[in-house]
């Protein structure tokens, strides 16, 4: 079979990449063809993404993609564009964007929460979506600009807004559409009711479509442009954990953590869970690629270790990640633990001072030393991943076999054999661009290439290599569990 080419579009909350991915009969290769980044920056106020800085990047990374296809002599048959959740852009009735799309950081949506829940119960709106509460969620984002709105004619979401100016179609794809808290979870489209008892323009929304719609062709004038004639548009699972899931070969019975900025922690169901205890749990629904239903939960992930790292590079110290990795290694004990879910750990003007406030609360000691503070942040991690695996056991009713780590943390041999001793569970770790590679498996879905998402994943799980981790149980690792546990019920409760 001759490979065939798709171009994987992954936007990351702060960076991006574009990938060039060729699937042939026993092979799955995948060529970072462009990086960059777009941290948000302050404007009038709020915290935006610089949009037409993305696009632009976007288009970059198109072109080059072109040129190395041209250079091996292969098609392109697609593009497919995935992106972190919540966040938007509002277009006017001529397809303009009206701002930059603010960013889920942004603490405009302080307060919003309590001021929707006098409006429609926090029961309800749970009840209704299955979806998480996050004071970021698209609906508070909603809420807080609602004087606003009526200059929109359409709000779309990040992918789905990328799609509109490569191809004019407005969609919102069902993935990412989830993760608003705005779908009903048994109807799989917007929850008017909800949306209309707040007097949200319900009208704004775009129809939701499936991970897999062919939306077209790209514009003649980009086609022209980035030189991709006949290249298709597919709306793949636009949210990047959707694509990212739809990449693993789990095993039955295994849950998985895709772990990068976040570690989302996780079983793929095949109806929501929703119940009081999985809404005072703060467990979430979020659709899958192919009718799934990822049930997950967010912990907050190597964001507090790359933050950290960027204080102590801003302050010249030298953090090389091998060697920071390789003293942690050595450290032995457990000599401080947080509670990685802190709400003050999400947007600090210093995660090094975050940190060293929560230890001081909990009667523990702060060292500004990298290994130190790395060990606390992965070992932290650890117990938290462990803590998560029990909750879904419970509200699930599902005895978990092991535990299957994608994304870029996978590469953290540290992190992943903790979390096989701390949760007694097996371990596998891999696939650390597993966002891109789902991303590519819905387009070759699309393109025919293969006939099922099971049939996809075979193909994954003989393409790449996965390394297995195995509980190492030790009295000292029992401790810190029990002082972890103690700290976790504190913060928790």
């Amino acid at each position: 079979m001759t490979t065939q080419l798709f171009i994987a579009v992954d936007l990351g909350a702060s960076s991006g990449r574009v990938f060039l991915a060729g699937i042939g009969t026993k092979e799955f290769s995948l060529e970072e063809i462009h990086r960059y980044q777009y941290p948000p920056r302050l404007i009038d106020g709020n915290l935006r993404w610089d949009f037409w800085h993305i696009f632009d990047e976007i288009k970059s990374g198109l072109h080059r993609a072109a040129v190395r296809a041209n250079q091996l002599e292969l098609e392109i048959r697609s593009i497919g564009v995935d992106s972190w959740g919540v966040d938007y852009g509002l277009i006017d009735e001529n397809g303009n964007l009206i701002a930059d799309p603010i960013c889920y950081r942004d603490d405009r949506t302080s307060g919003a929460m309590a001021e929707v829940f006098e409006r429609v119960s926090r029961q309800t709106i749970f009840e209704k979506t299955g979806i998480q509460f996050q004071n970021f969620n698209t609906l508070y984002q909603l809420w807080s600009e609602r004087e606003s709105l009526s200059r929109g004619s359409r709000l779309l979401l990040m992918p789905d807004l990328v799609n509109f100016f490569l191809t004019g179609r407005i969609a919102a794809e069902f993935t990412n559409a989830t993760t608003t808290q705005m779908v009903n979870a048994s109807g799989g489209m917007w929850d008017l009711d909800l949306i209309e008892g707040l007097d949200l323009p319900a009208r704004i929304l775009p129809n939701i479509i499936p991970a897999g719609t062919d939306l077209g062709p790209l514009k003649p004038e980009i086609a022209a442009e980035l030189d991709l004639r006949n290249v298709r548009v597919i709306a793949p699972a636009t949210h990047d954990t959707g694509s990212a899931v739809a990449a693993a070969p789990i095993s039955q019975n295994w849950a998985y953590i895709s772990s990068g900025t976040w570690s989302l922690i996780g079983v793929e169901n095949d109806e929501a869970v929703i119940s009081d205890e999985v809404a005072r749990q703060n467990f979430t629904n979020e659709g899958g690629a192919y009718g799934t239903v990822r049930f997950l939960k967010n912990v907050m992930g190597l964001w507090l270790f790359e933050s950290c790292r960027r204080e102590w590079m801003s302050a010249g110290i030298d953090v090389g990640y091998e060697a920071v990795m390789g003293e942690v290694s050595e450290r032995q004990g457990f000599p401080a633990l947080i509670f990685p879910d802190d709400a003050r750990f999400l947007n600090p003007p210093s995660m090094l001072g975050a940190i060293a406030e929560q230890l001081r609360e909990t009667g523990q000691k702060f060292e500004n030393v990298p290994s130190m503070i790395a060990k606390t942040i992965f070992d932290s991690l650890a117990f938290r991943y462990a803590s998560v695996l029990r909750s879904i056991e419970t509200l699930t009713g599902r005895k978990l076999g092991g535990v299957q780590i994608l994304g870029g943390g996978s590469r953290n041999a540290y992190l992943n054999q903790m979390t096989a001793s701390a949760s007694g569970m097996k371990v596998k770790a891999g696939l650390p661009e597993a966002t891109a590679v789902g991303n590519t498996l819905v387009q070759a879905i699309s393109a025919g290439r293969f006939a099922s998402l099971s049939e996809a994943r075979q193909h994954v799980a003989e393409s790449f290599g996965f390394e297995e981790y195995m509980p190492l149980p030790s009295p000292e690792l029992v401790g810190a569990a029990d002082r972890y546990a103690e700290i976790e019920c504190r913060f928790i409760s």
